[in-house]
């Protein structure tokens, strides 16, 4: 017996709003399957209004409204069962988040859910990473986003600790991360993996998925330290405007991913990881595998 269902997730990040769509495929005798059927990505710069002026200005709103009202009918057409929509750091420290949220529902019928950080991390850690993942090893996942980055601990394959860091591309953009979050970051990877040898980092995140793409890796390899940090390098030697001319970078990519880089390059230089995984997975994910899993709870169409 093979049965069908669409469900989708909405992540409304820091630096960008995205829809996804996967196909659950449950077949007799055989594991569930999930497989992406469509991936949109808006770049609506939440954190830039947050992190700077405390609100999301009105045009953003405006934005967010129409994205959410398109979003709709995407999952419509393509006949989307159940979905969950979370928001994160930005929306977490609006002041006038309970009046966005307002506005989406009037005007789309679409009901978001603000989670903390822990959620966040815990959503984030419920993807698949099998395929990563071998027993006996320790890994420490890193998914990077505009207002935060989460972290994860994987031990023999259990979920050891998760925490959400406020440390963002776009808060590292506006200078907006002192020292002292950096340091608490190192003291916590360091605490977790003191005893622990060759761990592995696993990072996710839309500007660590860009660098793998550009490395014309294959699937399921890893880069190394120094390839990361000779590209972070690189980077830096180009001013913004060649990043997206001479190196054919998006503009909403071309400067959060220094900052990215950073994050994950401190990441396996305090767990003295010299390889990281790139798996095309996140937050969205997460959430799908969580709802039919009844981890946590969706919204019918």
């Amino acid at each position: 017996m093979l049965i069908l269902n669409k469900y989708a997730a909405i992540d409304i990040g820091s630096n960008a709003i995205r829809l996804l769509i996967t196909t659950i495929i449950e077949e007799s005798g055989k594991p569930v399957r999930f497989k992406k059927t469509s991936l949109v990505r808006v770049p609506i710069r939440l954190g830039e209004d947050v992190f700077t002026n405390g609100f999301i200005s009105s045009v953003n709103i405006t934005r967010m409204q129409d994205t959410m009202k398109a979003f709709k009918l995407l999952m419509k057409t393509h006949g989307v069962k159940v979905y969950k929509a979370c928001a994160t750091s930005a929306m977490r420290e609006a002041v006038n988040t309970k009046k966005i949220l307002n506005k989406i529902r009037e005007s789309s019928g679409i009901d978001i859910e603000v989670i903390d950080g822990q959620l966040e991390a815990i959503l984030i850690a419920s993807t698949n990473l099998k395929e990563y993942i071998q027993p006996d090893k320790t890994y420490l996942y890193v998914d990077v986003g505009g207002g935060s980055t989460e972290f994860s601990i994987i031990h023999d394959e259990l979920t050891v600790a998760t925490k959400s860091f406020k440390i963002g591309t776009i808060r590292l953009l506006r200078g907006l991360v002192e020292q002292d979050r950096w340091m608490e970051l190192e003291q916590w990877i360091k605490r977790y993996i003191s005893n622990r040898e060759k761990v592995q980092v696993i990072g996710t995140g839309g500007n660590i998925n860009k660098i793998f793409k550009i490395s014309r890796k294959s699937v399921g390899k890893p880069l190394t330290y120094f390839y990361l940090s000779s590209y972070y390098h690189n980077l830096k030697s180009f001013t913004y405007e060649e990043r997206i001319t001479k190196l054919g970078l998006n503009q909403d990519r071309a400067d959060v991913i220094i900052p990215a880089l950073q994050i994950y390059l401190s990441s396996m230089k305090w767990s003295k990881a010299k390889h990281i995984y790139v798996p095309k997975i996140g937050l969205s994910d997460g959430i799908i595998k969580s709802i039919f899993y009844k981890k946590v709870s969706g919204k019918a169409l």
